[in-house]
């Protein structure tokens, strides 16, 4: 069973019992996030396809902390000029583990 969920502009397929990092929310660890924008749900009787989403439809998930992702470099560099500039970033996830579906 998994299901297509729609987050901050993203869309993650997922599973019960995966581990996923969405955008950051300022939740503790051990806090629950409901998903209500379920795009679609497979089950054992079949595919369901919402129109955008699935009517009734919700995932549960559980917070399991912040985490940061990887550094990324930015560096401009003007020709001719003997000017470069360098840059780092890593951005601030939060990670979930989904525990139930329901269709």
């Amino acid at each position: 069973m998994y299901a297509i969920i729609r987050d901050g502009g993203r869309q993650y397929r997922v599973q019960e019992g995966q581990e996923v990092d969405v955008d950051y929310r300022d939740a503790s660890k051990g806090d629950q996030i409901k998903f209500d924008q379920v795009l679609a749900v497979s089950a054992s009787d079949g595919l369901q396809l919402g129109r955008p989403i699935v009517e009734g439809a919700s995932v549960l998930a559980e917070v399991l902390g912040a985490r940061m992702g990887k550094k990324i470099v930015v560096q401009k560099i003007r020709r001719r000029k003997n000017t470069r500039t360098k840059n780092g970033h890593r951005q601030l996830y939060t990670r979930i583990r989904i525990d139930k579906i329901e269709p």
